[in-house]
């Protein structure tokens, strides 16, 4: 793919930090005046300072698409982002791919106290060991040790199921 930096506006590419031998794919432009870029390793979002949030892959929980703006969860503490897009090119097909690339696995189980837990195991865009992250169903405590240990006993089981 051609790199796209160049494309950028100036005031874009000096505010974004491109690590080393990561590769901008797309980018749109926001009705803020900023831009969306979505590299091969992350997904970088205008932030109110005037700079950008970055977000891996691996760590973008669910991104949706909807009447031309781009919602986006973390997996890390939930914190969503809502972004429109004025003109939004590969941007959301980019996003969607590089997202689902980072899936190693993903199930769903019932926990033995009640409710359900959705847990992802997701590998960095470059490679590496895989992250494993629980999703519990609203009105239950994350931080709850027991529903913890549930579901800590799930994930052992369907590591080694899965041999991840």
């Amino acid at each position: 793919m051609r790199l796209l930096r160049g494309h950028l506006p100036s005031a874009v590419r000096d505010a974004l930090t491109i690590e080393r031998g990561e590769r901008v794919l797309a980018s749109a432009p926001t009705r803020g005046g900023s831009h969306v870029v979505a590299s091969t390793t992350a997904l970088h979002l205008p932030a109110a300072s005037g700079g950008f949030v970055r977000i891996p892959w691996e760590r973008v929980d669910q991104a949706t698409w909807k009447d031309g703006w781009l919602h986006v969860t973390e997996t890390s503490g939930g914190a969503e982002h809502h972004v429109r897009l004025t003109e939004p090119g590969s941007v959301p097909e980019t996003v969607r791919e590089r997202v689902t690339a980072t899936i190693a696995v993903t199930h769903h189980a019932k926990l033995p106290g009640g409710g359900k837990v959705r847990i992802a195991g997701r590998r960095p865009a470059g490679g590496g060991d895989v992250r494993w992250t629980f999703v519990f169903d609203a009105g239950l405590d994350p931080d709850d040790p027991g529903l913890r240990a549930q579901a800590e006993q799930i994930l052992e089981d369907l590591r080694r199921q899965t041999g991840l």
